[in-house]
C-alpha cells in the first residue's frame, strides 16, 4: 500500500488514546477530521470535555446497578461483564465501571470544535502497550466518508474468488445458478457447464444423490444441514474429504429463492485422522502374541487397505539364524514371512511365505536396509526398471496388476536390522506421498520392536525347552513292575517353559519309583532348578529312602536353594524357589504301593473293576517351607490297576472356566475310556482335558501295574546260627535249578554265603533270605538290625572285611535299604530276562 493510500485510510478512521486518568494521549488525522481539534489542542485535556453531555450512567455505582447507556450496544463484552455505554472520561465512577472490561463499544455524542454535536459509534480497547503502560484506544469510522470501492462488486467477486470455500447457489429446482472458482475446481467443470444442471447430473454417484436429497429437505424445511463425504472429482487421482453446509436462501420478504451449499476441503484433516486411527489400531493389533510370523502378519493386515493395496514382510535370513548381517552393500537374502493384499489370495505376490529371495543392491528393499530409511519409488523410475529387468515374474506382476507406487521401509529394533516391509499401490490411483512414508515408518517401528521381542522370546523359549527336554528322561528305563507311558507339553508362548518333570526309577527288589514334580516359575531358571531336583530325587531314591523321608530331604534341598538365591541377590530368582512333588514306590511282589506328596495334586487310580478314585494321600506342604513332616499312604493295587500322576497344569488350565475339582473329575472319567495302549490313552487324556495349546506346562505319567508270578519268588527264614549258612546255600542252589539258572549257582552260592554270614554275625534275628527271578536274579537278606554294612578294603593280614567287596565284584549292583524293622542287603546278577510270558501278568 502506498503512503498516500495509508494516509487516506487514517483520515477515514478516528483513533484516540486515553490514559487511565482519563486524559487524551493520542490523536490522529481522522480525529481531527471528525471533531476539528488539532493534536496540540487536545492532547493532555480530559476526554470528558469532548462529550456533548455526560450520560447519567457516570453517576451510578457499577457494583449495584447496571448503568444506562446512550444507545444499546451491538454485542456483549468478551469478559461476560454486563454491557455498558459509559464513556471514557475523568470521572472515577466511569473508571470503576470499565476497569475490568477488555473492550467496550457503544454510541457517544461528541462536541465538535464549532460546537455542533456529532453522534458516533465507538469501539474502545483496554490494552497494555509494549512498554507496560495501560491505556484505552478508541476507534470509530468518520461519518460521511464515501465508500472506497463498489461494495456490490466486492461481495460478488469475494464470493467467486474464494480459494478455500467451494460455494454454489441452486434455484428451487436444485439447479446450479452460480458457483465460485473453488466449487468449479472441486466439480471439475466451469460455471458455463454447471449452470442449469443438478448435482446428480455432474456427479452420478451415491454420495451426490444423498446431497441432493438433503438439499431438497433443506429447501422444504429451512433447516440447515451438514454433510461430510469423501469423493474424487472427475479427472483427479486422489479423493478429497468435504465438509458441506446446506442452507436455504430467501430475500428480505421471506420469499424462498433456492438453496446454497458451502464446502470446505477437509482432506488433510481427514487424512490426519485416518493416520491417527491407523496408528491407534496398530498399537492394539500388532504384537498381540510373542510369535514372529503372527506379528509380521499383523503388520501386513493393518497396513493393507488403510495405507497400501499389497504389503509384504521379509526378514533377513541371518537374523533368523541369530547372526548379524552386514547391510552396507551387496545383495541381501530375505525370507518372506507374511504378506497381505486387498485381492483374495494375494495374487500379486512373487514369493510365498517361507520362500527366500536375494535382492540386488539397487532394489528398494536392499536400499532401505542399507540406508536405514524408507525408500519411496514410482514404478516408472529407472531404479525399479533396472531391478525388474531380468525378473520376468516381477515384470509380469507389475504389468498385470498395474503396480505404480512402492515404499520399502526397514524393520530395525535396538540398532539391529531385522528385515524390510514393502508397501505397494495398484488399486488406489494416487501414488504414495511423504505423509504416507512417515506413517509407514511409524507402523514399521512398532512392528520391528514387537518382532524383535518375539524373536528374543522365541530363542529364550527354545533354549528353555531344549534344556527342559534334555533334563527329562529321554527314554523310560527297562523295568517289569509296570507298563508306563508319559507325556510332557510345554506351555504356550505367553507363560513360557515351566519346571514340570517326571521320572521312572528302578529300585531294588524289582520295585519301581514314580516321580512327578512342578517347580515354581517359568523359563530357564525353572528348568535348571527342575534338573537339580530330579538329580536329587534319583540320588535319594538310590539309597532306598521311604517316600516320606525322601521328601523331607528334598524339602531341605529346596530350602537351601532358596537361601542361596536370596544370598546372591538375583532379582530373577530370589524368593522364587519352590516346588511340589509326588513320590510313589510300587512293589510287584506284594502289590503294595507307598505314596507321599509335597503340595502336589492327588494321584488317580483306576482299578480293574472299573472304579476310579483320587487316592487320599495326607496333605504335605510344598517343598521349601521346611519344618513339617511328610506322611505316606500305603495301599494295595490289584493287578492291572492304572495309576495316573500329573502336574496341576492338566486340571487347572487357565484357558478353561473350570476349577480343580472339575478338572480332577474329568481326569477320572477319561481314565475309564477304553484305549488300545497307554500311549493312546495319554493322548486321549490330554485331548479331553486341555486346549490345543496349554496355558501351563503339563506332565502326565500313566502306569499299569503288573504282578510278579509267585513261582518267581522264593523266601526262607534262616536261623541265627553260622551252621545255617550251608543250608541257605543249598536251598538257593536248588531253587536256581528249578528256574533253569544252574549256570548262576556258583556265583549265587558265594553271594548268599557272604550276605547270610554277615546278617548272622553283625545283624539281629530274625534273618530272612529271598531270591527273586526277574530280568536279573536278585538275592536279598534281611535282619532286624539297624546297622548298615560298609564296604572297605581289607589289609593283607585281616581275617575279615572282604565279603562285601567280593559281593560287589560278583554282582551287577548291590546295596542296602532300610525297612520298618531292620534292613535288607541285596545284590543283583545279570542272567537275561525271565523265561516265557508267565513271569509277569
Amino acid at each position: 500500500m502506498s503512503e498516500a493510500s495509508r494516509a487516506g485510510g487514517e483520515v477515514l478512521t478516528a483513533r484516540v488514546t486515553v490514559d487511565e486518568q482519563g486524559a487524551v494521549t493520542g490523536w490522529n488525522a481522522g480525529a481531527v477530521r471528525l471533531l476539528g481539534y488539532t493534536l496540540e489542542e487536545v492532547v493532555g485535556r480530559p476526554a470528558a470535555t469532548l462529550l456533548a453531555h455526560t450520560p447519567p450512567a457516570l453517576d451510578l455505582p457499577p457494583a449495584t446497578t447496571q448503568p444506562s447507556a446512550v444507545a444499546p450496544p451491538t454485542d456483549p463484552p468478551a469478559t461476560g461483564v454486563p454491557p455498558t455505554d459509559v464513556p471514557l472520561a475523568g470521572s472515577s465512577t466511569a473508571g470503576l465501571a470499565l476497569a475490568d472490561l477488555p473492550r467496550w463499544h457503544g454510541v457517544l455524542v461528541l462536541r465538535r470544535r464549532d460546537g455542533r454535536p456529532v453522534e458516533v459509534r465507538v469501539v474502545a480497547h483496554h490494552r497494555t502497550r509494549d512498554d507496560g503502560v495501560r491505556d484505552w484506544l478508541l476507534v470509530c469510522a468518520v461519518p460521511g466518508s464515501p465508500p472506497r470501492t463498489d461494495e456490490e462488486a466486492l461481495m460478488r467477486w469475494g464470493f467467486l474468488e474464494s480459494p478455500c470455500c467451494a460455494t454454489s447457489v441452486h434455484d428451487t429446482d436444485l439447479r446450479f445458478c452460480r458457483s465460485n472458482r473453488a466449487a468449479q475446481r472441486a466439480l471439475g467443470l466451469g460455471e458455463e457447464y454447471l449452470r442449469g444442471l443438478r448435482i446428480t447430473d455432474v456427479l452420478p454417484t451415491a454420495s451426490a444423490r444423498d446431497v441432493e436429497r438433503l438439499m431438497r429437505r433443506t429447501l422444504e424445511t429451512g433447516e440447515p444441514r451438514h454433510v461430510a463425504n469423501v469423493a474424487r472429482a472427475p479427472g483427479e487421482s486422489r479423493q478429497h474429504a468435504w465438509a458441506v453446509d446446506l442452507y436455504r436462501v430467501q430475500d428480505a420478504d421471506g420469499r424462498v429463492l433456492g438453496v446454497a451449499s458451502t464446502g470446505h476441503d477437509m482432506t488433510e484433516q481427514h487424512r490426519a485422522r485416518q493416520r491417527l486411527q491407523l496408528i491407534a489400531e496398530a498399537s492394539t493389533r500388532i504384537g498381540s502374541t510373542l510369535d514372529v510370523t503372527r506379528t509380521a502378519q499383523e503388520l501386513a493386515d493393518v497396513a493393507v487397505s488403510g495405507l497400501a493395496d499389497f504389503v509384504s514382510v521379509d526378514l533377513l535370513t541371518s537374523f533368523e539364524a541369530g547372526q548379524e548381517e552386514t547391510t552396507t552393500g551387496g545383495p541381501l537374502p530375505l525370507r518372506r514371512v507374511a504378506h497381505r493384499s486387498v485381492l483374495p489370495g494375494a495374487p500379486e505376490a512373487v514369493l510365498q511365505p517361507g520362500d527366500v529371495d536375494v535382492y540386488p543392491e539397487s532394489s528398494p528393499p536392499a536400499e532401505s536396509l542399507r540406508t536405514g530409511r524408507a525408500v519411496r519409488r514410482q514404478v516408472t523410475e529407472s531404479a525399479i526398471a533396472a531391478w525388474v529387468a531380468g525378473d520376468s515374474v516381477r515384470t509380469a506382476r507389475i504389468r498385470d496388476f498395474g503396480l505404480h507406487s512402492v515404499i520399502a521401509v526397514p524393520l530395525t529394533a535396538r540398532g539391529t536390522a531385522l528385515g524390510v516391509a514393502v508397501l505397494v499401490r495398484h488399486r488406489r490411483p494416487e501414488p504414495f506421498q511423504h505423509d504416507d512414508v512417515v506413517l509407514a515408518e511409524e507402523l514399521a517401528a512398532k512392528a520391528a520392536v514387537c518382532i524383535d521381542n518375539a524373536w528374543r522370546y522365541t530363542r529364550e523359549r527354545r533354549t528353555a525347552v531344549t534344556l527342559q527336554r534334555s533334563l527329562l528322561p529321554q527314554r523310560l528305563p527297562e523295568q517289569s513292575a509296570m507298563e508306563i507311558a508319559s507325556r510332557y507339553l510345554p506351555s504356550d508362548a505367553r507363560a513360557g517353559v515351566g519346571g514340570d518333570w517326571f521320572d521312572v526309577i528302578p529300585l531294588s527288589g524289582a520295585r519301581v519309583a514314580l516321580v512327578v514334580g512342578d517347580v515354581v516359575g517359568h523359563g530357564i531358571h525353572a528348568s535348571a532348578t527342575m534338573g537339580r531336583l530330579r538329580t536329587a530325587v534319583r540320588t535319594l531314591a538310590d539309597i532306598d529312602l521311604p517316600p516320606g523321608e525322601l521328601l523331607t530331604h528334598l524339602d531341605d534341598l529346596v530350602g537351601r536353594l532358596a537361601t542361596e538365591a536370596d544370598t546372591l541377590g538375583d532379582e530373577g530368582t530370589a524368593g522364587d524357589v519352590g516346588a511340589t512333588c509326588l513320590y510313589a514306590v510300587y512293589d510287584p511282589v506284594t502289590r503294595r504301593c507307598t505314596l507321599a506328596r509335597a503340595g502336589h495334586p492327588l494321584p488317580a487310580v483306576a482299578r480293574p473293576d472299573g472304579t476310579v478314585e483320587l487316592l487320599p494321600l495326607p496333605a504335605g506342604p510344598p517343598l521349601g517351607l521346611g519344618g513339617l513332616p511328610f506322611e505316606a499312604l500305603e495301599t494295595e493295587l490289584p493287578e492291572g490297576s492304572l495309576l495316573a500322576l500329573y502336574t496341576d497344569g492338566l486340571i487347572t488350565s487357565r484357558s478353561r472356566d473350570s476349577d480343580v475339582d472339575d478338572g480332577a473329575a474329568r481326569l477320572c472319567r477319561s481314565l475309564t475310556a477304553p484305549a488300545a495302549s497307554l500311549d493312546v490313552m495319554c493322548d486321549a487324556v490330554l485331548d479331553s482335558l486341555l486346549p490345543r495349546t496349554p496355558a501351563d506346562d503339563v506332565a502326565l505319567l500313566l502306569a499299569r501295574t503288573r504282578v510278579l508270578d509267585a513261582s518267581r519268588v522264593a523266601t526262607w527264614d534262616v536261623d541265627a546260627d553260622p551252621a545255617a549258612v550251608a543250608d541257605a546255600r543249598k536251598k538257593a542252589v536248588g531253587r536256581l535249578a528249578d528256574w533253569g539258572l544252574a549256570d548262576a549257582a556258583f556265583v549265587t552260592e558265594l553271594i548268599v554265603s557272604e550276605l547270610v554270614t554277615n546278617a548272622i554275625r553283625h545283624g539281629e534275628p530274625p534273618v530272612q533270605l529271598r531270591l527273586i527271578h526277574d530280568r536279573t536274579l536278585i538275592c536279598e537278606v534281611s535282619d532286624a538290625g539297624g546297622t548298615a554294612p560298609h564296604m572297605r578294603r581289607a589289609r593283607t593280614y585281616d581275617e575279615g572285611g572282604r565279603g562285601l567287596l567280593l559281593v560287589a565284584q560278583l554282582s551287577r549292583r548291590w546295596g542296602a535299604r532300610p525297612g520298618a524293622k531292620g534292613k535288607t542287603i541285596w545284590a543283583e546278577q545279570e542272567i537275561g530276562g525271565p523265561e516265557g510270558e508267565g513271569a509277569w501278568s
